[in-house]
């Protein structure tokens, strides 16, 4: 099968740097799907969960935040605040955060803070799906 180059880098780590046969992605408008030979484009990552296969044929799962991807000449590159492996996520420290993120909207605040508050409770409850989804809750 065709592959193309994948570099997934986050904030404090490389999360993937190889080859790859699919890529399946939360973008703007939904699931987004890359594959050998893409056109060329430059696209928002959604909070969510990222899925890539590999010539081995593995299939490897990424919880993401929010960034950016750029397709061009076989060449995938994704930019985002954090990529974790579901195995690697603190089911506990994901609840406490949704918690945080809920007493937060429930207060009076200012446009700014409630967007954080908002992108805050999709990030802990994107990082407690797909821990459950993949390790079986817990």
């Amino acid at each position: 099968m065709n592959t193309f180059t994948l570099k997934i880098i986050a904030c404090d780590r490389v999360f993937y740097e190889g080859e790859c046969e699919m890529l399946v992605f939360t973008g703007a408008d939904g699931k987004m799907g890359i594959m050998a030979n893409h056109e060329s484009m430059t696209t928002a990552v959604e909070i969510g969960e990222m899925r890539f296969r590999t010539p081995d044929g593995k299939e490897h799962v990424a919880i993401t935040s929010d960034g950016m991807l750029k397709c061009d000449h076989n060449q995938v590159d994704v930019l985002v605040y954090s990529a974790e492996r579901p195995e690697e996520i603190d089911a506990f420290r994901a609840k406490e955060a949704k918690e945080r993120a809920m007493e937060q909207l429930a207060q009076k605040q200012s446009i700014m803070e409630y967007h954080i508050s908002r992108a805050s409770l999709a990030r802990a409850m994107a990082r407690l799906s797909g821990r459950d989804k993949y390790m079986g809750g817990s």
